[in-house]
């Protein structure tokens, strides 16, 4: 059973948000920091990234742990409530996630996940991921 109210969970479920959620704009702003432009929910890029840098083909998303599922195997035993909806949600937003990086690798893209706590706890280590494929795609593009 919900601990909370219905009014209560609709309140919580309606706050988040999909698009400037505290974890991506984290990313964002030490990415903007270091001089790198980017562009931010780009629709006519496929899947709608996060961030993507179109010069280098280079598709970010910023995961969270809950709507992605992370550990989907042994966390989806951890609902109490609604649990077809739930697995039958979460289990589609993990095969999006999949149809999408196939897509854009497809299409000569790199795709960066990044989950919530990887970006709020080793942000520095994500930072150098991204670098390091940019300063690759600059290479390729040199030569």
């Amino acid at each position: 059973m919900d601990r909370l109210t219905k009014e209560q969970r609709r309140k919580n479920m309606q706050a988040i948000k999909s698009k400037g959620s505290k974890i991506e704009k984290l990313l964002a702003k030490e990415l903007w920091k270091r001089g790198h432009r980017y562009r931010k929910n780009n629709k006519t890029v496929y899947g709608t990234p996060d961030l993507t840098f179109k010069k280098y083909k280079i598709a970010i998303f910023v995961d969270s742990e809950f709507w992605h599922g992370k550990d989907w195997e042994t966390r989806k035993k951890d609902h109490k409530s609604n649990k077809e909806f739930w697995h039958k949600k979460i289990e589609r937003n993990i095969g999006r996630d999949k149809e999408v990086n196939s897509y854009l690798l497809k299409n000569g893209w790199q795709v960066l996940r990044f989950w919530g706590k990887e970006i709020e706890y080793e942000l520095v280590n994500c930072i150098k991921i991204i670098e390091s494929k940019i300063d690759e795609s600059d290479r390729k593009n040199i030569t």
